[in-house]
């Protein structure tokens, strides 16, 4: 069997006490990239680095030569239905999905390579970041799942998400506002159920997860889709603007919407929900979160 690198940041985030099954998993990992790789004919470069959290991602090269991807990730909610929305957006401001397969706790994806593949935090201003994030988003939203599609919708999420957050301890140990956490999970559940449009979501785009090519200016990665809201859809990136979201969480939220064609007002409770359910571990999010408090 060849040698298969793990990147660090996978080992560290694989050690986790809440899923002691992705021990197992990242134990069992070389064996089914080598497998895969056998099978598919791939001649495989170094995983990037610092590597993703839950997927051990390389360059590789097809029989014909042809650049690609191999991503071998952990199997988990978020990540279930990644190879069927790359099928349905078909190349549409996405990588493409060339074939897929499941061993154990393992989905493998064979996905186009973007060149040069720099990520769009790294070339652009956060400003010019937005424009990108809500073309790419819109584009995705026209696309719209078949009767009887698979993918989940996002009030499941939702309800995941809200649960751990009144369940769980706090991390931080810096007096976390349980009032406040409370409130964004009981938002979470409400705004799920009560959107009047449902699209595929992409819900975890931003500006790291967008890579510059060849075939586009730039694809998104790594979607993680569930059929939902379209006002959740920016929370991610703005989640990520730190310095913005922390001194003018209206003005960012007015931004997107106007960008994104959506309803500020959705979009400013599903910002406040998600800074208030992460604020527990988050304690920078408890600022924005309470000057969007409804």
């Amino acid at each position: 069997m060849r040698t298969i690198p793990i990147p660090p940041q996978l080992a560290e985030a694989s050690n986790d006490p809440d899923h002691p099954e992705r021990l197992d998993w990242l134990a069992s990992l070389p064996r089914v990239v080598d497998e895969i790789a056998s099978d598919w004919q791939l001649e495989l470069g170094e995983p990037y680095l610092p590597g993703g959290q839950c997927a051990w991602v390389a360059p590789a090269r097809g029989a014909d030569g042809g650049p690609l991807v191999l991503k071998v990730g952990w199997r988990h909610r978020e990540a279930e239905h990644e190879a069927d929305g790359l099928r349905l957006w078909d190349g549409n401001g996405a990588v493409r999905c060339f074939a897929t397969r499941t061993i154990g706790d393992s989905t493998a994806l064979l996905l186009e390579r973007c060149v040069p593949g720099t990520q769009l935090k790294a070339c652009l201003s956060e400003p010019e970041q937005d424009e990108v994030i809500a073309r790419l988003l819109r584009r995705l939203w026209a696309r719209v799942p078949e009767e009887g599609h698979a993918f989940a919708p996002l009030e499941g999420l939702c309800d995941y998400w809200a649960d751990c957050a009144e369940t769980e301890p706090r991390r931080d140990g810096r007096g976390g506002d349980r009032g406040l956490v409370r409130a964004g999970a009981a938002m979470l559940r409400e705004l799920a159920r009560t959107s009047e449009r449902g699209v595929l979501l992409c819900t975890d785009l931003h500006a790291e997860n967008v890579l510059a090519a060849q075939r586009e200016p730039w694809l998104v990665i790594d979607p993680k889709p569930f059929v939902g809201d379209p006002a959740f859809d920016p929370v991610q990136h703005m989640l990520n603007c730190d310095q913005r979201l922390s001194e003018d969480p209206e003005g960012l939220v007015r931004r997107m919407a106007e960008l994104c064609e959506l309803v500020p007002e959705r979009v400013r409770m599903w910002l406040f929900a998600r800074c208030a359910q992460e604020s527990a571990d988050w304690p920078t999010l408890r600022g924005p979160a309470r000057r969007l408090m409804p």
